[in-house]
């Protein structure tokens, strides 16, 4: 296979552990891939404001892939390309999460609007999106430049047949994918990780098979399917692991810091 040249990592269940931290053991093995001449960059659900502080604090030089890659941005701040749903899907895609049991969330220019505050993952996105929530239950006027809507529930079994009633529904006017078990998200077209790793790495002037990626999710198996090689986290689900080229530990014992030691390096130190 070709010689790595770019890292493309997920963030939540993966860089970082449940708590959203981020380790010093990971922080470090970033620090030793980027001295050994592979660039490392960051791509998630997350908007800009979520990212660019691990960013900052990982030393990362490459462009960034926030709204599961549908956003584009230098490690800055600034907005280098944006796929935005259209407002008409926009609508629709209310309307279809508009139920019992659903909370709705809508990321507008990378605000975070949501229609109310007692919902149990709302601490857990505080920290996600290091940013607060704008709190109003109208949205109509945001569907200008929706980045992405979000149906928020703990009711896992019905989001799973809501993913598949909405993907159906939307056809192919926009991506639809649960980013966590109890978040769907729904972004324009173009705003999913196998266009957004490759648009990475056209960014960084990389061929798709010279890109590795780490993730843990179902919304990570297009960037799987894309890039040279792939690495899963051990928690994730089996469909996940089995589509990964290898397994890694869990978020929670550091398993992009082993991914980087155990497999990345030594790859770069053959190459």
């Amino acid at each position: 296979m070709s010689a790595i040249r770019l890292v493309v990592s997920d963030i939540d269940g993966t860089l970082v552990r449940d708590d959203k931290s981020l380790s010093e053991a990971v922080i470090a093995s970033c620090g030793r891939l980027q001295a050994a001449g592979v660039a490392l960059t960051l791509i998630s659900a997350r908007p800009p404001s979520g990212m660019l502080w691990i960013a900052e604090r990982l030393g990362l030089k490459a462009a960034l892939g926030a709204f599961n890659g549908g956003t584009i941005v230098r490690p800055d701040g600034m907005i280098m390309a944006a796929a935005r749903l259209d407002p008409a899907v926009a609508k629709r895609a209310l309307t279809l999460i508009d139920r019992p049991g659903i909370t709705k969330w809508l990321f507008r220019e990378g605000c975070w609007h949501a229609e109310r505050l007692d919902q149990v993952h709302t601490p857990r996105e505080r920290k996600a999106a290091n940013q607060e929530p704008i709190v109003g239950s109208d949205f109509s006027q945001l569907l200008d430049a929706a980045d992405k809507i979000v149906a928020v529930s703990d009711d896992h079994a019905m989001l799973a047949a809501l993913e598949i009633e909405v993907a159906n529904a939307l056809g192919r006017d926009a991506t639809v994918a649960r980013s966590q078990t109890y978040y769907l998200d729904i972004t324009a077209l173009a705003a999913n990780k196998g266009d957004g790793v490759a648009a990475l790495a056209r960014a960084a002037g990389v061929r798709p098979e010279e890109v590795a990626v780490i993730g843990d999710q179902r919304n990570d198996l297009p960037m799987f399917a894309r890039a040279g090689l792939s690495i899963a986290m051990a928690q994730g689900p089996e469909e996940v692991r089995e589509a990964a080229d290898h397994v890694t530990r869990s978020n929670d014992e550091d398993g992009v810091a082993h991914a980087i030691d155990e497999i990345l390096l030594p790859m770069a130190a053959r190459g």
